[in-house]
């Protein structure tokens, strides 16, 4: 078991793992000063540990590499490795790809540590809280049931697929305010989705891209967990349909995901954009990465634009909302139909600020 020690800044040690990839930057830029969260490890690859972080990662955000952590020495990507830090970290936030997540993953949660994870090796697991704190935070609470039945003291809580966070936020008002019938999308997908170094230049310069491997099936399925009900074990996913068809297109940051939904009762676009743009979450509110604002609605006909909006939202929260617009009729689904257009900061909202976010709402609940 994790032997627990208190930091000395009373803060909640944390580590990364995958700490030199585009998302573990990402962690690393948003935990550096968090209030309450303190990094206090690094891990990498085989072929990274041991060196100073400044000289294993290849930086790629526009920021500089933090000065508390350019010196770190990285280590393993390890339950071992980490339990041995002076000051072991609690929580753990993975930027791992698959083929790790599925082993390192649980072997952090038997030592006693709470990995985020953005890997989607886990998400659709029974037991596994799914988690986009404004849609579905009471989900969290499955952590309970996953312990219990994989006999470890830790635990798994995912990250939702960076295509689905903004779609799931804009259908939670809507789907409480008149139901949902069903749900067809098409994404426009920012290349920084693929991670570094992402897409090749001559493959997606001058080009759309109209297949990313296993998408579809993510947004599909990712969505009617993250909108179904919570039971003793598990959760019960909504029973409403979702068609996606996703693309992979050349801009750096900002998902663009279009929508046509079919709602259960009569409504007009106004009302569909009200409910969005009044919707808020009494559990996040005040938390360092909760956004003030869940869903800004846009009501110029030219907007949500990536290079315009993905930053929006304010200070520690910039690239937290979702942000929606073109909020009109959908004629397929006649008195019934609403259409609009939604942008979620892929790399923030949906991978490390999410997963960040995520942990807030964990320690609020006393999880």
């Amino acid at each position: 078991m994790l032997n627990e020690k208190i930091s000395m800044s009373n803060k909640i040690p944390v580590a990364i793992i995958g700490a030199t990839g585009a998302v573990g930057q990402r962690f690393i830029q948003l935990l550096t000063n968090h209030p309450t969260f303190e990094i206090v490890g690094l891990g990498a690859s085989d072929r990274s540990e041991g060196k100073r972080y400044v000289d294993a990662a290849h930086w790629i955000l526009d920021t500089e590499i933090p000065i508390k952590v350019r010196n770190t020495v990285l280590i393993g990507s390890n339950a071992e490795a980490m339990s041995k830090l002076p000051t072991p970290p609690r929580f753990m936030f993975s930027a791992l790809p698959n083929d790790l997540a599925r082993d390192i993953e649980p072997a952090f949660a038997q030592a006693g540590m709470v990995v985020f994870s953005n890997a989607s090796y886990y998400r659709m697991g029974q037991d596994i809280p799914l988690v986009i704190p404004e849609v579905n935070w009471q989900h969290l609470n499955l952590i309970k049931a996953q312990r219990e039945q994989r006999g470890w003291s830790g635990g798994i809580v995912c990250n939702t697929n960076c295509t689905v966070s903004g779609p799931a936020m804009s259908l939670r008002p809507l789907h409480e305010a008149f139901g949902i019938q069903r749900v067809f999308t098409v994404s426009m997908q920012a290349i920084s989705g693929a991670g570094y170094p992402g897409v090749p230049s001559l493959d997606i310069y001058d080009n759309v891209v109209p297949f990313i491997k296993n998408e579809e099936e993510k947004v599909e399925q990712e969505a009617q967990k993250l909108l179904g009900k919570l039971g003793a074990s598990s959760i019960e996913a909504a029973t409403f349909p979702v068609s996606a068809h996703c693309n992979r297109v050349a801009v750096i940051d900002g998902h663009i995901v279009t929508m046509s939904v079919e709602l259960a009762t009569k409504a007009t676009a106004e009302d569909a954009a009200r409910v969005m743009r009044d919707f808020r979450c009494t559990m996040t509110a005040g938390l360092p990465m909760a956004p003030e604002q869940p869903i800004i609605v846009r009501d110029e006909p030219d907007r949500p634009q990536p290079r315009k909006d993905r930053l929006s939202g304010a200070g520690r929260a910039a690239g937290m909302p979702t942000v929606v617009g073109r909020v009109r009729p959908e004629p397929l689904f006649g008195d019934y139909g609403v259409k609009f257009i939604t942008l979620a900061h892929n790399t923030i909202r949906g991978a490390a600020g999410g997963s960040i976010l995520n942990a807030e709402v964990f320690v609020k609940m006393g999880l």
